[in-house]
């Protein structure tokens, strides 16, 4: 029998067939295998001292357009809670994924390396997994207006590139107006109706510089920080921002003579109410307050159109937050360091292709969840040492009945404040759980509250000596108490 053979002309076409072919099933595995590995950029935006009275979270006098678009987006947290409402004890507790007892950072100080020295940051996770790390503004804790311009407490192995601008709100705050001359001006009521653009303040040569990292490094995966120093105090911002807040049309917060006959004055962190302005002083601040809050809006805008300018809006995570909350009037107390709602309770806004937009949660959140989110939303494992728990299925699904507690504290010292309103140490521990909140000081001994939030959202009526609230008060000490053992582990 004859041997079959293939004629040349015949090898010849097989053999191209079969490279092409080769080729073309190489292409597609490198295709997909680009689809696999491309990673999602991380937009990573704070604002400092901004409580939830904006119009992004149903407060339509205080007008925040660029906040509405970002939550046209994704999901606002209605119920996220900061672990302590102090810049430098937040922002640690944030950055590192711990709480503040871990940290040990309780003060305006310390830093965290000093008790976690291999702490690995969120952003320093992100510049280990290969991305390029880049931080414009405050991020880690500064003095305001002090240390803007510098580096403050940074933490340099974080970022691979940093950037700290300075504008005329550092440069002549001369011009400001002090309400609280005894006060050093980031702790005072102050205020300055500025002349000039958006792009003299330090928050808009913040935006303007991160823009430009936006543009630059719009083909690499990058993490980029972006913390604006308004609304902290003084209260600075262009007049076309005060413009939009009449003094006429101010309205201050709801007051009621025999508030402090059921608080325990440990509660208080203003002794003195509202730092003893007249009602015509507390209104000016106020407006001033509103209108930083509008001007930082419009830097957050800046940094929206740069990511819809280079299509990079459908390839990055944005997460917007503040170190906590913020009287301003609640019971005659402004400013922060206390465990009122209105300061424990903190904006939190985050967006991520294939998540839900435009939706809002009422799931109860830590700021401590923010680090496992984005890490699980961007594919990075975590150390298992981290405190916080991801919040991918509440993006997912936002209706989800999430059913956790949110803890906050203050510890508080005499030596920490300018004025001699704190005089011995307290030790203040809440827990936030459905509609109630549980507080203790000092474990109790100076003072305990306990407050309904859906028959009484401003606090007027400290229920925690009530007999028929017993089994309430009960429930609530051993949640709080279980945290308290389980963080001293």
């Amino acid at each position: 029998m004859k041997s079959l053979k293939l004629k040349k002309s015949n090898k010849c076409f097989l053999g191209r067939y079969f490279v092409i072919y080769i080729t073309f099933l190489a292409g597609c595995f490198t295709i997909l295998e680009a689809q696999e590995v491309k990673k999602l950029n991380v937009l990573f935006i704070a604002s400092d001292d901004l409580n939830n009275d904006m119009e992004v979270f149903d407060s339509p006098f205080i007008q925040t357009p660029n906040l509405n678009r970002l939550l046209n987006r994704g999901v606002r947290f209605d119920r996220a809670y900061n672990q302590y409402p102090w810049c430098s004890p937040s922002r640690a507790s944030v950055l590192t994924g711990r709480r503040p007892d871990q940290t040990k950072v309780t003060d305006l100080k310390t830093e965290f390396r000093k008790h976690l020295p291999d702490a690995v940051t969120l952003p320093q996770l992100f510049k280990n997994n290969g991305y390029f790390s880049a931080r414009v503004g405050k991020i880690f804790h500064y003095g305001v207006p002090n240390d803007i311009g510098t580096d403050g407490q940074d933490d340099p192995v974080s970022w691979n590139y940093r950037v700290n601008p300075i504008g005329i709100d550092k440069t002549e705050e001369h011009n400001i107006i002090n309400y609280t001359p005894d006060r050093g001006l980031g702790s005072a009521l102050s205020y300055w109706m500025a002349n000039g653009s958006d792009d003299d303040q330090t928050d808009g040569k913040v935006a303007n510089e991160a823009v430009k990292i936006i543009k630059k490094h719009k083909d690499d995966p990058f993490f980029l920080a972006v913390g604006f120093f308004r609304p902290h105090t003084p209260y600075v911002a262009p007049k076309k921002y005060f413009d939009l807040y009449p003094l006429d049309k101010i309205r201050l917060p709801e007051e009621r003579d025999d508030d402090w006959d059921n608080k325990p004055e440990a509660a208080k962190w203003n002794a003195k109410m509202h730092f003893g302005l007249s009602v015509q002083q507390r209104k000016e601040v106020l407006r001033a307050y509103y209108a930083s809050i509008s001007f930082m809006d419009a830097q957050v805008g800046k940094l929206l159109d740069a990511l819809d300018e280079t299509g990079l809006s459908e390839n990055t995570i944005i997460v917007f937050w503040s170190d906590h909350g913020y009287n301003v009037g609640q019971h005659g107390q402004w400013m922060k360091q206390s465990l009122f709602e209105h300061a424990a309770r903190t904006p939190l806004i985050i967006s991520s292709p294939g998540m839900q937009q435009d939706r809002i949660t009422e799931s109860i959140v830590e700021l401590l969840d923010i680090y496992p989110t984005i890490a699980d939303l961007a594919g990075i494992p975590v150390s298992s040492d981290i405190e916080g728990k991801s919040l991918r299925k509440i993006l997912e699904e936002p209706s989800l009945d999430w059913d956790t507690c949110a803890y906050t504290q203050v510890f508080r010292r005499p030596s920490a404040m300018s004025s001699s309103e704190v005089t011995e140490t307290i030790d203040g521990r809440s827990v936030r759980y459905r509609q109630w909140r549980y507080t203790e000081w000092n474990g109790g001994d100076a003072g305990m509250e306990l407050y309904d939030y859906d028959n009484d959202p401003n606090e007027f009526q400290n229920l925690v000596h009530k007999p028929e609230y017993k089994s309430i008060r009960n429930l609530m000490a051993v949640l709080l108490h279980k945290n308290q053992a389980k963080v001293s582990e």
